[in-house]
């Protein structure tokens, strides 16, 4: 997670992701190259180490399988598209992973944040998605019911901020100050 997202408590798709999974580790940064926690899991020899980033070299797991040989680890970055890139130039350990990625035709329900691209997600929306891939081919064992309420909390948070940006009596959501005519 970027340090940038890890300060934004009001509306923080990983820190929600990170609450959301059993087997979830959260590392805040930029430069993970001297990471020691994450440097371990890369050299442990019981995983398949591949990083969620759309890539034209990417496996995309709608029409590709992973290898089931090992444990798949997956690495997610929590940022915005130009710190993820940074993040991933300046993290050497991070350069060799394969890249995992997957196509859709969904739209982020974030309402109060404007994505760059139409195919861009929120980071619990787009957990979600490699969840129900890797859950297709059997590398995960979610139930459907775990599944369908998974973004429950993102959904709520959502509908919560829009119901605010609406209030006018919540001066939280005002224009700080007026233009005097």
């Amino acid at each position: 997670m970027h340090p940038k997202e890890f300060r934004k408590t009001k509306n923080g798709t990983g820190h929600m992701t990170n609450n959301s999974l059993q087997n979830c580790e959260l590392y805040i940064g930029i430069d993970f190259t001297n990471h020691s926690r994450v440097n371990e899991l890369l050299n442990d020899e019981t995983y398949e180490s591949y990083i969620l980033y759309p890539d034209i070299n990417s496996i995309k797991l709608n029409t590709q399988k992973l290898p089931n040989e090992k444990k798949a680890l997956v690495f997610i970055i929590d940022s915005t598209w130009p710190c993820s890139k940074k993040m991933l130039r300046l993290s050497k350990n991070l350069h060799n992973l394969k890249k995992v990625s997957f196509e859709h035709d969904k739209s982020s329900q974030f309402k109060i944040k404007t994505q760059p691209n139409q195919y861009c997600l929120s980071t619990i929306e787009s957990t979600l998605c490699l969840l129900e891939l890797l859950n297709l081919q059997n590398i995960e064992n979610i139930s459907a019911n775990s599944l369908e309420n998974f973004l429950t909390p993102f959904e709520k948070m959502v509908e919560y901020q829009v119901q605010c940006a609406f209030d006018e009596n919540d001066i939280r959501y005002k224009i700080p100050y007026k233009k005097s005519i």
